[in-house]
């Protein structure tokens, strides 16, 4: 492994640890050269998937495209880091327990949303007002109703 600071390869590993609910692991790193101090993360690769887009367009599934609509979502929001890379790594675990080669860019985003309708009702409303692409103030109205009716305690609450 390259050190960031020096690019050098001489780097060992001093810690490691198991993360993301089992699914990485975490090694602090330091430079034998310069003893700058760095952390990796491994994680199981998904085999091949393929997602299949709306219009039948098909792309390799790429784990940044989703945690950035997850992160735009939560921005400004009182959630943990953690949360949100648990979050990521459990609908990994979903699309890999699938089973298949191909998968459609809606099971994702109806994953996500029920993700982020359990962790933070703002940040689910904001996803789904542009996964649903909502049209005007009753579209967002009609979601607010059907999230008032679905809606089950969450496990994270901001405290005051």
């Amino acid at each position: 492994m390259h050190c960031p600071a020096c690019n050098t390869e001489e780097t060992k590993v001093v810690d490691s640890r198991v993360v993301e609910r089992g699914t990485a692991v975490r090694r602090r790193r330091e430079c034998e050269k310069c003893g700058h101090r760095f952390s990796t993360y491994e994680q199981v690769e998904l085999p091949r998937l393929v997602v299949v887009k709306k219009d039948g367009r098909r792309e390799p599934y790429q784990r940044v495209k989703i945690e950035s609509g997850i992160r735009k979502a939560l921005e400004k929001r009182p959630v943990p880091e953690r949360r949100v890379r648990e979050m990521l790594a459990e609908i990994e675990r979903e699309l890999q327990a699938r089973g298949e080669e191909e998968v459609g860019s809606r099971v994702i985003g109806e994953m996500v949303m029920r993700a982020l309708q359990e962790l933070d009702e703002v940040a689910y409303i904001r996803f789904a007002s542009v996964y649903k692409a909502f049209r005007d103030a009753d579209t967002f109205q009609e979601e607010l109703k059907h999230l008032r009716k679905t809606s089950r305690p969450r496990r994270f609450r901001r405290s005051r």
